[in-house]
């Protein structure tokens, strides 16, 4: 065992306390997988990443560093805040990418570019697949979530590594008034993510749009900010005229939360989901 750098940060908000934690292992060279879940498990955060060089490939590809991304029950391809967190560790620690700007990190998914602006990372959103949900599963969830048919404008399902259930409700009030029976959720083997888009989306001063975020099936019964979720509905909301092409989405106040995530699309139609970061605890863990 070694004492590594470690750092706890808070994503998708500037204040601590308020977005969405992540626990950064700066230096997890020589640990083996095990060691990995289990210092994930016994963070107990949602996501636990650790730091590496890049392989040979991702190194003559263009990538500045590895990382591989733990929950409490193993490893993931890709995870949004995650990855703005770890970008914001590495930058913290004194790293410099590349390219200026441009962050380029290797994960099990592949390459992610992590734009880096001032105090705000974005994330280039993987690609997506989305496709009709059952008829049999919308009235399902519906009664899990207790909204009512005509509450929901849109239904997809969308894949862009985490699989979810896209749900567009008529107001911001029916989405923050849900009191979900997560036990019936989990039953249904289904992670959720409702969104409303209000009309004056496009002026991102304020927020225009607001998210909540139900995973119990991976026991997450709801999630603080979610950026692989914000991703996969701005793809499928924008790409169908139900969303502005830059728009910034509330999600976590029903947890005392205060998550804040951009959505951009740019030219290329590239669309990325960017945030602020904040570092609530440094120092050094025994691994």
């Amino acid at each position: 065992m070694h004492q590594r750098p470690f750092k706890q940060i808070d994503v998708f908000s500037d204040q601590p306390g308020y977005g969405n934690p992540v626990a950064v292992v700066l230096d997890a060279l020589d640990l083996s997988d095990s060691d990995m879940r289990r210092f994930a498990a016994w963070t107990n955060l949602s996501e636990t990443t650790f730091l590496l060089p890049p392989t040979e490939a991702g190194r003559a590809a263009g990538a500045d560093y590895r990382v591989r991304i733990f929950s409490p029950n193993g490893e993931l391809p890709f995870a949004g805040h995650p990855t703005l967190g770890t970008c914001h560790a590495w930058l913290q620690a004194g790293h410099a990418p590349r390219v200026a700007g441009m962050v380029m990190q290797e994960s099990a998914l592949g390459l992610v570019r992590v734009e880096h602006s001032g105090s705000t990372l974005a994330f280039a959103a993987p690609p997506l697949t989305r496709s009709a949900p059952s008829p049999a599963l919308v009235p399902l969830v519906a009664s899990a979530l207790g909204v009512r048919p005509q509450q929901i404008r849109g239904a997809q399902m969308l894949d862009n590594g985490p699989v979810w259930l896209g749900l567009l409700l008529d107001s911001a009030q029916t989405v923050l008034g849900l009191t979900p029976d997560h036990a019936r959720l989990k039953d249904l083997g289904q992670d959720v993510g409702v969104i409303h888009v209000g009309p004056q989306a496009s002026d991102t001063r304020q927020p225009g749009a607001v998210v909540r975020a139900f995973a119990a099936p991976m026991g997450n019964p709801e999630d603080p900010v979610t950026g692989t979720l914000n991703a996969s509905l701005a793809e499928w909301l924008i790409a169908d005229g139900l969303a502005p092409r830059s728009y910034l989405v509330a999600q976590g106040e029903c947890l005392g939360r205060a998550g804040r995530v951009n959505i951009r699309q740019d030219d290329a139609g590239q669309i990325w989901v960017g945030g602020q970061a904040v570092t609530c605890i440094e120092g050094t863990v025994l691994l």
